[in-house]
C-alpha cells in the first residue's frame, strides 16, 4: 500500500528541492563566470610586502604573486583592483571583484560579511614607536594616555588591537598605511600598530626615527583569501589551492621570499 504524503510535506520537500537546485546553479555560476569571462578580479590593498609598487608603478608582492598563481591554476588571468581598506569587504559584497588577497586577518566578525579559505599564513598585529616622542618611556602602560597618539589603519585587526590594548590613547584612524605611517615618521603620533612583518620593514628602512620595543606580535592571527556570501564552489577551489600549494611548499617559499628577505627591495618598491 502506498503512502499519502499531506500537501503541506509535499511543499516542504519541493521548496528544498527547488532551494537545492537554485543554490547549486548560483555555486556554480561565479567560478563559471570567472572561467568564461577569461579573468578572476582581485581586490588588493597597500600593505608592504602584501601588495606594493615597484619603481615602474606595478603591483609587487606576496598577494600579488598569489593572485597570479590563483589565475594561472585556474587558467584565466589576474586582474587587480587596488583599495583602501574600509572599501575592500564592501567591494566585494558589491560584485565588484570576486576575491580578496590582502593578508586578511579571520576573525568573527569578518566572517559574518565573507567566507574565508582555509589560512595561506600566519602573522600578528606589532607596535612601532618613533623614536624621539618615546624616548623616555618606561613600560607600554605609558603609551595607554589620552595625550598619546596612536595610529592604525581603520577597520584592520590593528585598529580594533590598538583600541582594546590601548583604550585611553588618542587613536588616529586613515584609509591606507602610506597615510598612518607618515603619522609615525613625521613626529605627529608616539606609536603605530600594524600587521608585525610591515613594522619590521618600516623599522628597517627608518632605523634611527623608528623602534620596536618588543619583537614579538601583540595578538597572533590566521590570515586568508576572501569570497562572498554563498560562493560555495570557488570557495572550494580555494580550499584545495591551499592545500595543494601549502603541500608543494609553493606559499612557504614565497612568502619566505617577500617576508623572509630583503632581496624585492632591489626593485624598487615604494
Amino acid at each position: 500500500m502506498g503512502v499519502i504524503m499531506s500537501p503541506s510535506k509535499n511543499a516542504s520537500r519541493l521548496c528544498l528541492f527547488i532551494f537545492l537546485l537554485v543554490s547549486g546553479t548560483a555555486f556554480a555560476d561565479v567560478l563559471d563566470d570567472i572561467v568564461e569571462r577569461g579573468s578572476i578580479r582581485i581586490g588588493v590593498s597597500e600593505f608592504v610586502p602584501w601588495t606594493m609598487k615597484d619603481a615602474d608603478g606595478q603591483l609587487q608582492g606576496f598577494e600579488i604573486d598569489v593572485g597570479r598563481k590563483i589565475a594561472a591554476d585556474i587558467g584565466v588571468t589576474a586582474q587587480f583592483v587596488v583599495y583602501d581598506w574600509i572599501d575592500i569587504i564592501p567591494a566585494l559584497q558589491n560584485g565588484e571583484i570576486d576575491l580578496i588577497a590582502a593578508g586578511m586577518a579571520i576573525t568573527p566578525e569578518r566572517a559574518l560579511k565573507v567566507n574565508f579559505s582555509r589560512p595561506i599564513a600566519v602573522s600578528g598585529v606589532g607596535l612601532a614607536l618613533n623614536a624621539q616622542l618615546t624616548e623616555n618611556l618606561q613600560a607600554l602602560s605609558e603609551l595607554n594616555r589620552p595625550e598619546v597618539k596612536i595610529s592604525v589603519v581603520k577597520g584592520t585587526l590593528a585598529d580594533s588591537v590598538a583600541r582594546t590594548l590601548f583604550d585611553r590613547a588618542s587613536i588616529q584612524t586613515f584609509g591606507d598605511n602610506e597615510k598612518a605611517e607618515e603619522m609615525l615618521l613625521e613626529n605627529r603620533a608616539e606609536a603605530y600598530v600594524a600587521n608585525m612583518p610591515a613594522i619590521v620593514f618600516m623599522v628597517l628602512r627608518n632605523t634611527e626615527k623608528v623602534s620596536i620595543p618588543i619583537n614579538e606580535p601583540l595578538v597572533a592571527s590566521s590570515e586568508a583569501l576572501a569570497v562572498k556570501k554563498g560562493e560555495q564552489e570557488l570557495l572550494n577551489f580555494l580550499d584545495a589551492w591551499v592545500t595543494a600549494r601549502t603541500s608543494d611548499k609553493w606559499l612557504l617559499t614565497t612568502r619566505d621570499y617577500w617576508f623572509g628577505t630583503l632581496d624585492w627591495a632591489s626593485s624598487g618598491a615604494e
